[in-house]
């Protein structure tokens, strides 16, 4: 492959044979990256980048943003509504 000759290791991401919505969640997370935070930024180099992106992910992605599949909730506060893992263990025992 060229990205091989030029030393880019990859591992391809492909669907199982009739499954086409295996890496939907996947796909739907890079589309919201890309258009929410790099395609609006412009950085400067690789360090700016990766600072910027992890910021948008922890302060806006993760704190802010609104998500269907959470009831429209950040993840943040859906997973502090979330019921303690112990109380969870004695109601399956």
């Amino acid at each position: 492959m060229l990205l091989e000759q030029h030393g880019i290791r990859i591992r391809i991401s492909m669907s199982r044979t009739a499954a086409p919505y295996d890496n939907a969640q996947a796909e739907s997370f890079i589309k919201t990256l890309k258009y929410e935070e790099v395609y609006r930024s412009e950085y400067r180099d690789l360090e700016e980048a990766r600072a910027s992106i992890g910021e948008f992910l922890e302060n806006i992605y993760n704190r802010e943003r609104l998500h269907s599949a959470l009831g429209y909730r950040p993840p943040l506060e859906f997973e502090r509504r979330l019921p303690p893992i112990q109380a969870v263990e004695k109601r399956r025992a």
